[in-house]
């Protein structure tokens, strides 16, 4: 684990909600002039702290679309069922996230669709490549109450009581 002082936790926790600031902004917002502050930020970038830099894209106003949750159980348990699952569905475009799960299902998916019915085709297509997939369980998203945001690192980082 990467030791990181306050003014490394001080530069994720900005870049996290601001991500496109300037690099002179971010040091002096950290109170650090640039060279030092650009050294930090290298090494948590090679560290692999911050593996990347991305915009956040509204999507309602570029075109419709369906959100899906889809809880996915797999027929066999073994190391390669679920390693031939993970290899296909990360080459889906579709499925922004794939989590591996404890408890009743193997796996929880965020998928975006054009409308259910693509969606239902993707289904179909996953059932079709014999990958395991043995029952699924669809939620559609029907309004987002609370987006991924910042992660809590204060919290996450700071020595329980």
């Amino acid at each position: 684990m990467l030791k990181l002082d306050d003014r490394d936790l001080k530069i994720l926790a900005i870049l996290q909600k601001e991500g496109r600031i300037s690099k002179a902004a971010l040091a002096e917002r950290v109170n650090l002039t640039p060279a030092p502050c650009w050294e930090r930020l290298q090494r948590l970038e090679k560290a692999g702290v911050i593996t990347g830099y991305r915009a956040e894209v509204a999507l309602n106003k570029l075109a419709p679309h369906i959100m899906v949750f889809m809880a996915a159980e797999l027929e066999g348990h073994r190391a390669e069922n679920f390693q031939l699952f993970e290899r296909a569905v990360r080459d889906i475009d579709e499925i922004m996230g794939c989590w591996a799960v404890g408890g009743g299902f193997d796996y929880i998916l965020q998928i975006v669709a054009r409308d259910i019915d693509t969606y239902q085709r993707l289904v179909d297509h996953l059932l079709e490549a014999h990958l395991g997939l043995v029952r699924y369980f669809t939620y559609i998203v029907t309004k987002p109450v609370k987006r991924p945001g910042a992660l809590p690192l204060d919290m996450l980082l700071s020595e329980p009581e």
